[in-house]
């Protein structure tokens, strides 16, 4: 015969959250319950005794009052028959009480219950009320335990001569006691009864809630959500209904400039206090809807996406998009050269025709004059740019954009006071300035009746001061701030990457430095910028 292993399951609180929640409601309720039936009795117990104890001297006190009771005291002796056993007999069947005694000065009893033990001393210490106090105690005696009151007996001449003694059985209090256990008890199964069916509707709405997971899934669940959260290079904000926000991970600290030591601390506190006003707080909020939203924060281009949660809140992802920018604008730079090299290299092919027909009709001369003057163009326009600009970015930049705007037919000139030395604190940050505003104003100036655009740079102490003007159509006065912000063109998106941020980055990056960027009204009605860059120059 073989005999198959047992398995035994150990006891122990249920996996489940709802089933140890309920269980959990169900014993603080039960708990709670004997505590407070315990609280009850107490008191009641007390309070029962304190009456009983009150009777009994009640009774003591009306016996006493009667002057024939002392009179037949001190006429009569200790007897069975006497009037005094007669008066107290009666007394104690007409109350209730279990005993009433009367005795003289000397403890001996002149009335009992028990008739033989009439003209005995009585088995407690008649001290006190013999010497005229009044008593009240629980004691124990020759008929049990019980609730006594003791009383003087007073002659008519005011002496004292013997006391009454009655007692309440003890077992009536305990007896009145317990019979109030039952409807205290029926009370508090009723309250445990409610205490039950809330628990379990309380367990009900955790369960939905928790999806019946148990405590330690939930754990599992919070803890792979933290390090989830803060591994990923996606930066992730939450909000409750009231744009507060829930959590920040690293990477969203990093990207919106936050101190990523102190994102607890982010927790409660409104979205526009913590990042301020402005786009990226409203993009975050759900103010500026869709989807793949452009903002700038800092020198930082996010691209940010926002997902309601059921609660009224949401999450926001934020992915950065800066380096890309650059290269996309590096990319705009390069294929603008390559436009202006493949029209060059057109404009190279029929100079060297028209200088190959010079030379084969033999106008040599004429050929030299030729190759002086297209040479001397392109010489004299580097030379009043490198006289004026010192530093060799600037410089590079205007003169590739000025060879650009010549293949677009726009004039593109210095200002007569532009001077910059070479002195730049950040020329990298002067480049990505002046060539979004060179490259808007070309736009503006392309189709005009008379295209130009003028670039003025001059230093003032360490600041620099950037203009730029075209010939365009201008800029209505009601939307020159709005055309700082992010996601604002007239223009046609590229199919690379999204227009308005050129602008922005510019505004940022003035700001940045502790300047500003304005755009305003030029004097024969185009748009003109400006930029100063204070602490620009070393």
């Amino acid at each position: 015969m073989r005999f198959l292993p047992l398995r035994v399951r150990r006891l122990g609180l249920p996996r489940r959250a709802v089933s140890q929640i309920l269980l959990t409601q169900l014993a603080i309720a039960a708990g709670v319950l004997v505590l407070a039936t315990g609280l009850f009795l107490a008191p009641l117990s007390h309070q029962l005794d304190d009456q009983a104890m009150r009777r009994a001297l009640a009774i003591a006190q009306s016996a006493a009052a009667d002057p024939t009771l002392a009179a037949d005291l001190l006429r009569s002796a200790p007897s069975p028959d006497s009037p005094v056993q007669a008066a107290a007999e009666r007394i104690r069947s007409a109350t209730g009480a279990e005993y009433v005694v009367v005795l003289d000065l000397k403890g001996i009893r002149r009335s009992h219950p028990s008739p033989d033990r009439i003209g005995l001393p009585v088995s407690t210490d008649p001290g006190d009320v013999l010497a005229g106090h009044e008593v009240m105690e629980i004691d124990q005696g020759t008929l049990g335990r019980s609730a006594r009151g003791k009383v003087p007996l007073v002659a008519a001449d005011g002496e004292i001569v013997g006391a009454v003694s009655v007692g309440i059985a003890y077992d009536s209090v305990r007896d009145r006691l317990l019979g109030a256990i039952p409807g205290l008890l029926a009370y508090a199964g009723g309250a445990l009864a409610a205490g039950a069916l809330a628990a379990f509707l309380l367990s009900r709405r955790i369960q939905r809630q928790t999806r019946d997971l148990a405590f330690s899934d939930i754990a599992g669940l919070l803890a792979e959500r933290e390090a989830m959260l803060h591994s990923i290079r996606e930066g992730v904000i939450a909000l409750d209904r009231n744009d507060r926000v829930r959590l920040v991970n690293d990477e969203a600290a990093r990207l919106l400039g936050l101190d990523q030591d102190r994102t607890e601390a982010l927790a409660g506190r409104p979205l526009d206090e913590v990042l301020g006003a402005g786009r990226t707080s409203d993009v975050l909020a759900g103010r500026v809807t869709g989807r793949d939203l452009l903002t700038v924060q800092g020198p930082r281009v996010l691209v940010a996406n926002r997902m309601p949660t059921a609660d009224g809140g949401a999450v926001a992802t934020l992915r950065d998009r800066t380096e890309l920018e650059h290269l996309s604008r590096e990319l705009d730079s390069t294929k603008g050269l390559i436009d202006a090299l493949r029209a060059q290299d057109h404009e190279h092919a029929n100079r060297l025709h028209t200088l190959l027909g010079l030379l084969e009709l033999g106008l040599h001369e004429e050929a030299a004059a030729f190759v002086t003057e297209v040479v001397g163009v392109h010489r004299t326009t580097a030379e009043q740019v490198t006289e004026k600009i010192h530093d060799p970015l600037l410089a590079a930049l205007l003169v590739g954009k000025a060879t650009v705007a010549a293949e677009r037919g726009v004039p593109l000139r210095l200002a007569p006071d532009s001077l910059l030395p070479d002195r730049l604190v950040d020329p990298g940050g002067l480049v990505t300035i002046l060539g979004n505003l060179v490259d808007n104003a070309l736009d503006a100036a392309a189709g005009s009746a008379t295209p130009l655009v003028e670039v003025g740079i001059r230093a003032e102490g360490r600041t620099a001061v950037l203009r730029v003007r075209d010939s365009g159509p201008g800029i209505p006065a009601g939307r020159r701030e709005e055309i700082f912000t992010e996601g604002w063109s007239t223009k046609q998106p590229a199919a690379h990457r999204e227009r308005g941020l050129g602008l922005a980055l510019v505004r940022r990056l003035a700001e940045r430095q502790g300047g500003s960027a304005r755009a305003g009204e030029a004097e024969d009605g185009g748009a003109e910028f400006s930029v100063v860059l204070p602490e620009a120059l070393r």
